[in-house]
């Protein structure tokens, strides 16, 4: 059975009188890839900054390993949507900067091999050397995602790092984050606001009502196959249920669960397997409402 990582427990944030969010529960599995969804002003990315320790609850607990999150650290590796490399230093430098920080004890070699390592896996090998203004956009995430894996964090935690790229560019760099997290069994928290990004990528599918006093109000399971791939998702009928499912949800239904009338404890859902309509055979239905197309 998955062993359960991250419990969050009745999460609140207020700015004086105004709750953005209250009543936020939801748990993660070791290796399970969970995105969050939600419009702007629901709070995702505070979230997030609670779960690294990077800003702290008005009310609620993170805990992660049985432990309370409070304060940033090397368990939690961040990926946020601007790279955040330092530009006096090359790529190799800037990985080998935070492997320093995890395990200061490593010899030069040891150091180097473990950059290598995850470069390669971000397919960045040939820029190794290269600084971050000779790299364009798309690389300088890859950097990014590289230098988070390499610190081996038991938690990834993803703040929308591929809104700002071009669509060639960022269908690569999912492939590529989807073939990393298969090999790792990386524990994701990754916040989207693209519907398809969600379900190529994520195992579970966080939906958070309109602020005021936003929460979580359903968790949507994705039941397609694992090794799904871009090309070819739209193959699986689950596809459109799953996908129609959460833009009804963003359209229609998370304005009217604002101002706190979405559920404390949010329900999981799979409409993946929602049953397919009863093909009726012809000769049973009465020839007056049969086509005659």
């Amino acid at each position: 059975m998955p062993t359960e990582l991250v419990q969050v427990q009745g999460l609140a944030k207020r700015y004086g009188d105004a709750t953005v969010f209250d009543g936020v529960n939801f748990t993660l599995t070791e290796g399970e890839f969970v995105c969050i969804i939600g419009h702007s002003g629901c709070g995702k990315t505070t979230i997030l900054n609670v779960l690294a320790g990077l800003e702290q609850a008005s009310g609620g607990h993170v805990f992660m390993a049985n432990r309370e999150v409070n304060a940033p650290g090397l368990e939690r590796g961040v990926v946020f949507q601007g790279h955040a490399l330092m530009p006096w230093l090359t790529v190799r430098q800037n990985i080998a900067f935070a492997v320093r920080s995890k395990w200061p004890g490593w010899s030069r070699a040891e150091v180097d091999a473990q950059v290598q390592k995850y470069v390669a896996l971000v397919g960045l090998t040939p820029a190794l050397d290269k600084k971050p203004s000779q790299l364009s956009g798309g690389m300088k995430q890859r950097v990014g995602i590289a230098r988070a894996f390499a610190i081996e964090p038991r938690m990834l935690l993803l703040d929308e790092p591929f809104g700002a790229l071009d669509a060639l560019t960022r269908g690569t760099i999912q492939d590529e984050l989807l073939k990393i997290c298969a090999a790792t069994r990386q524990t994701v928290f990754m916040i989207t606001h693209d519907v398809d990004e969600a379900i190529l990528l994520a195992d579970r599918i966080l939906l958070m009502a309109n602020g005021p006093q936003a929460r979580v109000a359903e968790i949507v399971v994705n039941t397609m196959s694992r090794d799904r791939q871009r090309a070819t998702l739209h193959h699986d009928p689950q596809y459109y249920r799953i996908r129609n499912h959460l833009v009804d949800f963003l359209v229609e239904r998370s304005a009217t669960l604002s101002h706190g009338k979405a559920p404390e404890h949010p329900p999981e859902v799979r409409p993946g397997l929602a049953p397919v309509a009863e093909v009726i055979p012809l000769e049973s239905v009465p020839t007056s409402l049969r086509s005659h197309a």
